[in-house]
């Protein structure tokens, strides 16, 4: 069996899909994988020997759509990457995509008559009526007075086909394709997988999506930690983390702030330097900054883990029995932030941009006794097998043919 998995994003897109490739290898199953040129997902993906094919632009060199016109270039950019993804997809028996991968591979799948399937990390941007869909640009806002979230819905998907629908119907006429009507539905499929944990991120019984729920899909870290970083753990009561993963904009006193509120508990810190390029403040012993670390193993002898709320992350540290302190940058991060206040096993920041005294204030109930057992118990509830039901779904759905819907 041949499988491609295509993601275009963040290494919270990019991990997933290696627990993903190497569950399936361990089936029998041939994986490639269609990823950004960025050298840390080639190092990550190599961690699990997968063939990798480069797609469009280094993910960290991108910014965001800040308005329409960029959002329908960023549509063309992402149809745009089809030659490279169906050319990948020659001669595979299913095509699973993540991230921004959804227009190209897609159609990919499409023309190549192929089984489609399109995999979320974040409840978010799944359509039920229990919640509202996300927002699409920067400033905007729901319509004054609508307040049903099918409706609310409704328009989104207006939205996400005004934004890009002309640019991605102009692309599938150029390579022989049909139009589409309903490009969320087109992007997202009736029938999405997501690969969040039950606990952690719980999908509602909802008639409005036939979601597969498979639980999430975590890659076993065997790495050891770098002596100096054992040393500066094993040198003191244990320490708390702080940093923002692939977000590359944020507060430009962050480092500042983090480490002020971690010093006003007593506490010492480890840095993560991340895409935002965090760094110490000063020449203090009590800090000590990282680069590319084990995560599961380092958030396990942590005392609190301070984030912006990836999903990967907010996934690692609740599986380490961690507390939290999100602070939400940007897409799900509230969301995450949200599940960890709700389940009592941390502090969710109000709004992206810190004070000392916020987090001070945050890391207090984070590092509260009441918080740390809540945090082993839920870490204690949650699954570990998702990326083996994935796997295993994803074989039956090649072997069914059933093209994405």
């Amino acid at each position: 069996m041949r499988v491609l998995l295509s993601t275009y994003g963040s290494r919270g897109d990019v991990e997933p899909l290696a627990a993903l490739a190497a569950r399936l290898r361990e089936l029998g199953a041939q994986v490639r994988i269609c990823v950004s040129p960025d050298e840390v997902f080639a190092e990550l993906l190599g961690r699990v020997d997968v063939e990798v094919v480069t797609v469009g632009k280094p993910k960290v060199a991108l910014s965001e759509p800040s308005q329409e016109s960029q959002a329908a270039q960023r549509a063309a950019e992402l149809a745009a990457q089809y030659d490279t993804v169906v050319a990948a997809a020659e001669g595979c028996d299913v095509l699973l995509a993540t991230g921004l991968a959804h227009f190209s591979s897609r159609s990919a799948a499409e023309k190549l008559g192929i089984p489609y399937v399109y995999a979320t990390f974040s409840p978010l941007i799944l359509r039920t009526h229990h919640q509202p869909p996300p927002l699409l640009l920067p400033g905007q806002t729901h319509p004054p007075g609508v307040t049903d979230n099918r409706a609310l819905w409704d328009l989104h998907a207006q939205t996400l086909t005004s934004l890009y629908g002309e640019a991605l119907n102009n692309h599938r006429a150029s390579v022989g394709l049909p139009p589409v009507e309903n490009a969320y539905d087109f992007a997202f499929t009736r029938r999405p997988w997501l690969a969040s944990d039950p606990v952690l991120g719980p999908w509602p019984e909802t008639p409005d999506l036939d979601v597969v729920h498979t639980g999430a899909w975590i890659q076993p870290d065997e790495r050891l930690l770098a002596d100096d970083l054992l040393a500066f753990l094993d040198a003191g009561t244990p320490p708390v983390f702080v940093g923002f993963g692939s977000t590359q904009e944020v507060a430009a006193d962050a480092a500042k702030v983090s480490i002020g509120a971690i010093r006003a508990h007593g506490r010492r810190a480890i840095v993560g330097r991340g895409w935002a390029e965090l760094a110490r403040i000063d020449d203090g012993a009590d800090c000590f900054v990282v680069g590319e670390a084990n995560l599961q193993v380092l958030f396990g002898r942590v005392a609190a883990v301070m984030h912006h709320g990836g999903a990967g992350t907010t996934t690692i540290a609740a599986q380490a029995g961690a507390p939290q302190v999100v602070v939400p940058q940007a897409v799900d991060n509230p969301y995450w932030a949200a599940r960890v206040a709700d389940l009592g096993i941390g502090a969710a920041h109000d709004g992206p941009t810190p004070t000392t005294e916020s987090l001070t204030a945050a890391l207090a109930t984070a590092l509260s006794p009441r918080t740390l057992a809540r945090a082993r118990a839920v870490a204690g509830s949650m699954h570990t097998d998702g990326a083996e039901v994935g796997a295993k779904l994803l074989l039956e759905t090649a072997a069914g043919g059933a093209v994405g819907r």
